[in-house]
């Protein structure tokens, strides 16, 4: 069979594959006959208020140099570890804004971050395709450096994320560039398994990528922080990536070979994904200025979470998480807008007027509106684009890191319970 005949049967069966997936999409939006808001509302559910001093920030991590690109808690919520611009990751005692590690990392464009299970480790990745590990207790150097313990190699591109298996202090997951998720044994330093890449139900582009480029460029100005992998907190054998594809993958670790299945509905670089408290769902965020609530049982989308705004230019999802019972999502923004979602109760736009030019087609009958609060528009707020957020465990602290090379910790105050 020549080139030419087998490009057209390429060329035919893709065109039957899209069909097909457009058929399974509009069976599947009739036997959608409400959303989480409408069902929520129908059972009599009160939105969530939040006044001006009911999250209110109070610290500032001052200590980086450079633009603040990843953030992670540990488990016993008072440490927080952070990764900068200036190729160094610091470990915050988040109660006392003291610094208890200052890391100097062997490539200085580091992207992502993460505490192990039982604190006394923290890895990072970045451009290096590298993901490096570091025992907080080791002595450090003649030069008062602390030493890599544990070097995982094998991407063929830059490591965009990475996270610990819960309760696991010896396998992590790595997201990266070339495509490919991959499970570490850190106490081999070996691949368990692959996901991704030569594999047909793979992601098709990277997980994830630069701020406009798929290339590698000589400037951190291109590059955005990812938190392109959530493992279930309720089954670590599960997991979500995200991809500049603009889909979500649902990953079995006991079988790298095939997603699970593959979520759809943005329109933009999927940037961020987070697993919601009860497993069953976890929420995304997009370029195209969406955040979106999916369940895994069934692949529906749930529920879409998006801001209107007056002006032409699209204001980029950069990080989400979920409070601990999962009533607001915390998703910040490339203008440097950090938005409290009540993801129940998300209001609809009833007015009547047809949307900006620039909200993405297929959510333009579903715009969101209603946004609980605001804490880039709230006191000591940042000063540049939120870059990244975490919550504590306990869920009574929210920490978010920027461009403007701070980090603020926000914290329930006055009679506000945490939620």
């Amino acid at each position: 069979m020549s080139v030419a005949e087998l490009k057209e049967r390429h060329m035919a069966a893709t065109e039957t594959v899209n069909s097909l997936r457009e058929r399974l999409k509009q069976k599947r939006l009739l036997l959608l006959d409400t959303d989480v808001a409408g069902y929520a509302r129908a059972q009599g559910k009160s939105p969530v208020t939040f006044g001006p001093t009911d999250l209110v920030c109070c610290r500032t991590l001052q200590g980086h140099t450079g633009k603040v690109y990843s953030l992670d808690w540990t488990t016993e919520k008072n440490r927080i570890v952070s990764a900068s611009q200036d190729g160094r990751l610091i470990v915050w005692n988040a109660l006392t804004s003291q610094k208890t590690h200052a890391i100097k990392l062997p490539c200085a464009w580091v992207m992502t971050c993460a505490f192990s299970p039982n604190g006394l480790s923290v890895a990072c990745g970045g451009l290096d395709s590298v993901c490096s590990i570091f025992n907080l207790n080791s002595p450090t150097d003649k030069d008062g450096n602390l030493p890599i313990s544990k070097m995982l190699s094998g991407h063929k591109g830059y490591v965009s994320s990475c996270q610990y298996v819960p309760d696991e202090d010896t396998h992590l997951i790595t997201s990266s560039g070339d495509q490919t998720c991959v499970l570490w044994d850190i106490s081999t330093g070996l691949r368990t398994s692959v996901f991704g890449g030569e594999f047909q139900s793979g992601h098709t582009a990277d997980v994830l990528s630069y701020d406009g480029s798929h290339h590698y460029v000589n400037t951190f100005e291109h590059i955005k922080a990812r938190d392109s992998v959530s493992i279930s907190a309720s089954n670590s054998r599960m997991f979500v990536s995200g991809s500049c594809d603009a889909t979500a993958r649902l990953w079995d670790t006991r079988a790298a070979s095939r997603a699970v299945r593959t979520f759809h509905g943005h329109e933009g670089d999927v940037n961020s994904v987070r697993f919601f408290p009860d497993g069953n769902r976890f929420g995304t965020g997009s370029d195209d200025g969406t955040c979106r609530l999916f369940d895994i049982r069934t692949g529906h989308q749930l529920q879409v979470y998006h801001q209107q705004h007056g002006d032409s230019e699209v204001p980029h999802v950069t990080s989400i998480a979920f409070s601990i019972s999962g009533r607001l999502l915390f998703a910040s923004y490339s203008n440097g807008h950090c938005y409290v979602w009540d993801t129940l109760l998300a209001k609809r736009n009833h007015d009547g007027r047809k949307s900006s030019g620039w909200i993405p087609s297929a959510i333009a009958k579903a715009v969101m509106v209603h946004v609980v609060l605001n804490l880039g528009s709230l006191q000591n707020s940042h000063d540049s684009r939120i870059s990244c957020l975490g919550l504590s465990a306990d869920g009574s602290a929210l920490c978010t890191g920027s461009w403007d090379t701070n980090l603020k910790i926000w914290a329930f105050g006055g009679h506000r319970r945490v939620i």
